[in-house]
């Protein structure tokens, strides 16, 4: 699961988020919204993949701080905003 979800995360766009379940369903496990963010817990500190572009499927980080905080930051850096903790996902939602 790792490797689909991996390939997946790669073609995720600069600016684009998606749910963990859009991860989930795009990796070929529709319905398995947890196990992708246990496989997104498996990658190295280090990774290139961009991690920070998933989201829950109410629009909102779902990782504790100071994670949180860095995802953010990320996220903007992209231009994606947060109004009252919420992205739009009509807007930045990432559909190929």
């Amino acid at each position: 699961m790792l490797t689909a979800i991996c390939q997946v995360l790669a073609r995720i766009p600069a600016g684009r988020v998606i749910t963990y379940g859009d991860l989930a369903a795009m990796a070929g496990y529709p319905r398995a919204a947890r196990r992708a963010g246990q496989a997104l817990r498996q990658l190295p500190a280090d990774t290139a993949l961009p991690w920070h572009r998933v989201i829950n499927a109410s629009g909102r980080i779902s990782l504790p701080e100071p994670a949180a905080q860095r995802q953010r930051e990320r996220l903007e850096r992209e231009g994606v905003i947060a109004i009252g903790g919420r992205i739009d996902l009509g807007r930045f939602r990432w559909q190929p």
